[in-house]
């Protein structure tokens, strides 16, 4: 179905399952002060990390939708799970039908770009939600840039509720943290570089640095996914073009308003103004 889509520059886009994506946003807002923002959570049917693939599709794409129609000329699918489960296919399918000249964008390219020059061992490990770690997406995009690299994954599926009741720096994070740490690196005494595989888990980093060997790099997408989209907003003028300056952020969320407002305070550390959004009609 063909959207009336506006054509006058806009925000860009930011969409997460949930809250984990803030941490994307406030990383791009530094790289990127000056432009405004919509940020999209769809707390409401989070978590996507244990649904299906074409469950994940439906909702990213009704997100990516829904942005467009608010003035998005870019998003940013700032999930990891989105990212694995649904950007090539929102990019392949969906776009030329929507609007070629808008443009959807994930966090796993980003990264791996990166940790593939990172490696010195070539073996790498990634921490993410079941989700991201069955759909193997880093295995695979890993191996188109650099085949010779090894990939061990290992989901954590209590590290996301540990930061969302805001549990990341209390003991009872110990465990769960040293655990996930530990079945990873006993799968492979090669591994040199780790990638932090969803946005939620840069809130554990203390804890994480805490139960990780010191000769370990740990890689957190957030910088990465801003310098990134710094870098493609400039080799991309006509697209910068279509993205408004007014160093504003709008807040978007399917769930209570109240309740997104005092849990994205951990993760921004600062108090905003937030609407609530159905998505479902999309």
């Amino acid at each position: 179905m063909s959207l009336a889509l506006p054509t006058q520059p806009g925000p860009i886009g930011i969409f997460d399952s949930g809250y984990g994506g803030l941490t994307i946003l406030n990383e791009i807002q530094k790289a990127l002060p000056g432009y405004d923002y919509i940020y999209l959570g769809d707390n409401a049917r989070t978590p996507y990390g244990t649904r299906s693939f074409d469950i994940v599709y439906e909702f990213t794409l009704q997100a990516v939708r829904r942005l467009f129609e608010l003035g998005c000329h870019l998003v940013i699918l700032a999930c990891n799970t989105a990212s694995a489960k649904a950007l090539r296919s929102i990019q392949t399918r969906d776009l030329p039908q929507l609007d070629p000249a808008r443009r959807v964008l994930g966090v796993i390219r980003p990264t791996i770009e990166y940790v593939g020059h990172l490696t010195q061992s070539r073996h790498i490990g990634v921490l993410g939600t079941t989700g991201t770690i069955k759909s193997e997406s880093y295995v695979l995009e890993l191996h188109k840039l650099f085949p010779d690299i090894q990939v061990i994954g290992q989901a954590c599926p209590m590290w996301v509720p540990l930061v969302e009741y805001n549990e990341a720096h209390g003991d009872g994070a110990d465990y769960f943290v040293q655990k996930y740490i530990h079945t990873l690196l006993k799968q492979d005494d090669r591994i040199d570089t780790v990638i932090l595989g969803c946005t939620h888990y840069p809130l554990l980093l203390p804890k994480i640095k805490q139960y990780m060997p010191a000769d370990i790099a740990i890689v957190a997408q957030g910088e990465l996914v801003a310098q990134s989209l710094k870098d493609y907003l400039r080799r991309h003028p006509e697209m910068d073009t279509r993205c408004t300056r007014g160093a504003h952020c709008t807040y978007y969320t399917t769930e209570s308003e109240e309740k997104f407002a005092e849990s994205a305070s951990t993760f921004l550390k600062q108090n905003i103004e937030v609407h609530h959004i159905d998505l479902n009609e999309y």
